[in-house]
């Protein structure tokens, strides 16, 4: 059920608000377009700025508008437990099919505050949950062996991998075994990622090229080879630009560019600079998505 190419939805903004019918045309084509599964309220889409409000209706929205035809991964994490927990009920009543949740950015818990925090959520809620380990942004970085102990808890299924260490998914294949779901979030390595034992990506690029990552994937599945290594390389450019400066920025302009929403975040993130939007542009036209 959790494999293939998976876009972490950017959150359209307008007017100082999120801009609801921008956000729920997106959500559609993106199934159309072939992607695997939706996730609401990542980083991508800006979820420490949302208010709660905010963020449960992103989650209400993007669950109406997918109508069952894909996995809807909801973004519930926080740095505090029970605000997670909070959001983890709101997102499994509205109807998700599993949760994606952060490792506590800030507080920096020990292995043992970190065990204790998804532990505590876990047996809160009923679906799948994906850890979702992050060092660049959250400073702590998960080990193999805390990843394993919460891998015991029946309804702890997988990882969101963005340390993009290409040994770790062999290292948590063989630990943990290859039923555990490895999801990479890093999209310029996602074939090596793949070949080490993964099982998808959780991508930024997707949400200006879905189809191109989607058929990726779906070649890497039936084991055709050479288109996987094609679309890798046509879509590398992409992935360079999509973090040319602190992500959304990039891909929001070039979702702009695509008529799908503005390019506006929320502080403190700021515009993309006029050498960020060259470079996307440049890769956009390369990439053949303009």
């Amino acid at each position: 059920m959790f494999k293939g190419s998976m876009t972490a939805l950017v959150t359209p903004f307008r007017d100082g608000g999120v801009d609801e019918k921008a956000f729920a045309a997106l959500v559609d084509w993106q199934i159309t377009e072939g992607t695997h599964a939706v996730i609401p309220c990542g980083t991508t889409g800006e979820s420490p700025t949302l208010s709660h409000d905010e963020h449960n209706r992103v989650t209400e929205i993007c669950i109406e508008v997918s109508k069952g035809r894909v996995p809807v991964i909801a973004g519930t994490g926080s740095n505090s437990t029970e605000e997670a927990v909070s959001l983890s009920l709101h997102a499994q009543k509205a109807g998700a099919n599993a949760l994606l949740l952060v490792t506590p950015y800030y507080n920096k818990p020990n292995p043992e505050g970190q065990y204790l925090h998804f532990k505590a959520i876990a047996e809160a809620v009923d679906l799948p949950i994906f850890i979702y380990n992050i060092p660049g942004r959250s400073v702590i970085d998960m080990s193999v062996a805390t990843m394993a102990r919460l891998a015991k808890l029946p309804n702890i299924v997988g990882v969101k991998d963005a340390t993009a260490d290409l040994a770790r998914p062999l290292k948590v294949r063989t630990e943990i075994g290859p039923d555990f779901v490895q999801l990479s979030g890093e999209d310029a390595t996602v074939t090596a990622f793949l070949a080490q034992g993964g099982h998808g990506c959780i991508s930024v690029s997707a949400n200006v090229a879905p189809k191109l990552c989607s058929d990726l994937h779906k070649a890497w599945m039936a084991g055709e080879y050479a288109k996987v290594w094609e679309l890798r390389d046509r879509l590398m450019p992409l992935h360079e630009a999509m973090f040319c400066e602190t992500s959304p920025a990039p891909v929001k302009y070039a979702m702009s560019l695509l008529g799908r929403g503005l390019s506006d975040c929320r502080l403190p993130l700021a515009p993309l600079s006029d050498a960020g939007r060259v470079k996307v542009e440049t890769a956009m036209k390369k990439v053949g998505l303009l």
